[in-house]
Formats: C-alpha cells, structure tokens, sequence
C-alpha cells in the first residue's frame, strides 16, 4: 500500500483530522494535511495511486477508477426481498438457517456477509476475512459506525466480524468441521465489466484465484457446506471440483456447492 496516502476533507475538522491519524496509525501510510489541496494535486505532489480520505465521519478511499466506501448496497434489498418471501440464491447454495455458522473467505465490502449475517441471526455467527488490508480496514470501521435505521440490518451488520487476514493461512488453523459453510467469492478470473460498482475495487483487491488446497482445507474446516460465487460461464467450477451449481437460470452469476 505504499502508493496510498491518507489525507481529510478539505477543512480540516478535528474529527476528519482523528479519523485520518486512527488509519493512518493502523494501515501505517503517511498522512497529509489537506491544506485545500485538490485530491489529483496531492496525488501528484505525493506520487501516489490512490487517496484514503476521511470524510464526514467515514472513510473513502479514492481509485482512478473511482470511489470506494461501506455502505449495505445491495444486502439491504436483499434482507428487504428476503423478508418478504423471496428467494436469495446465495442462501439457497449454503442451505443456511438461523443459528448457523459460516466463514466468508473473501469479505470485501461484506454485503454477502450481512445477509448471511440476517439469515443465521442472533444465535448466528459469521466471520468475514479480508486480505487486503486497506479494505478490510474500510469496511471493518465501517460496519463499526454505519447507523442503519432498519433495526434487522443494522443488528445483522454489528454481528458480522471482520478480520484481516489471508484465508489460505487462516483455514489451516482451524479444526475440523468447526464451521458450518466456508464461503469463496474470488475476483472473477473473466470480470462481469458490467459491474461498475465492482470496477474502482480491482485496483486494491486480491487477485489471486482460488486454488485446490485452499477448497481441499475448506472441506475439512465446513460441517455441511463449501460455496463458491463465480460467472456462471466460469470454468473455475469444474477445476475446483464444484460439480453442483446453482443460480438463476439467466443470472450471470453461478454458486458452485461441494457437501460435506
């Protein structure tokens, strides 16, 4: 992360200015005073990609491709459509019920964690590793302060922890059947370009594809369930050993489901 600075809103407030030291402090990047520069005048002055600003309470972090910060998106509507009866495709692949555990190797902005989160419940526990640092950063502070007005969504968010942390490292330190679903949503290895939300994230995600051992640990740490989200053309399926798919019928996305 070395070509990302830290810097505030262009007035400096004091809570802008603690923000941005507390990030500063914890990813260890340089911070910048503003000082009313512009964010394309420090990134020229600082030879850096990207800017991490801390802005009206939050985070966000800015990409040439764009901007990227936590917000629910779409775990909001999918809580919303779930309530009212309808069926989520990622909850059908886990066969996820209240009180169930599920570790989500790729948390990203955590939407799929919250409904995973709302679904499983109080009882519920669902862990969602990061390993990019400055993502798991963003949105592990920002689940922290996001204040849902919709009680279920903000309950299913603040039990969602967050952890940074590499899921290759992390599931050989697990026991045995200790989990109930191991999730996997890789960058897709042919990128869905349709989706913008998806596009400033390419910049500071992990690239790196799912491998063999990596689902092999999987299957020893789930007692019921590995997932995987892919392109529904992707031919990662079949090279992981994902042999049931599920998925809309004209969706573009496909979950793969080895059991346990």
């Amino acid at each position: 992360m070395d070509n990302t600075i830290v810097t505030t809103e262009r007035k400096n407030h004091s809570d802008s200015i603690q923000l941005a030291q507390h990030a500063a402090d914890t990813l260890n990047l340089q911070l910048v005073m503003r000082h009313h520069e512009s964010l394309e005048e420090l990134r020229e002055k600082y030879k850096a990609t990207n800017v991490l600003v801390a802005r009206q309470g939050k985070y966000v972090l800015v990409t040439p491709e764009g901007e990227l910060f936590f917000h629910p998106n779409m775990s909001q509507l999918r809580i919303k459509n779930i309530r009212m009866g309808d069926e989520d495709h990622m909850i059908r692949a886990m066969d996820l019920r209240e009180g169930m555990s599920v570790l989500d190797c790729t948390l990203g902005f955590g939407a799929d964690s919250i409904v995973a989160s709302f679904v499983t419940g109080q009882g519920g526990s669902v862990v969602g590793l990061e390993a990019s640092p400055i993502i798991s950063f963003i949105t592990g502070e920002g689940m922290k302060s996001f204040l849902a007005t919709n009680y279920e969504l903000h309950s299913a968010i603040k039990r969602v922890r967050v952890i940074n942390a590499d899921y290759n490292l992390y599931l050989k330190e697990l026991p045995d059947s200790s989990v109930d679903v191991v999730y996997f949503d890789p960058m897709f290895r042919h990128p869905l370009m349709d989706s913008h939300n998806i596009n400033p994230l390419r910049s500071v995600a992990d690239h790196r594809p799912l491998e063999p051992e990596a689902v092999k640990e999987a299957m020893r740490v789930a007692r019921c369930r590995v997932v995987m989200k892919e392109n529904s053309r992707s031919k990662e399926f079949s090279r992981l050993g994902f042999s049931d798919i599920s998925g809309g019928k004209h969706s573009k996305v496909h979950y793969g489901i080895i059991h346990i």
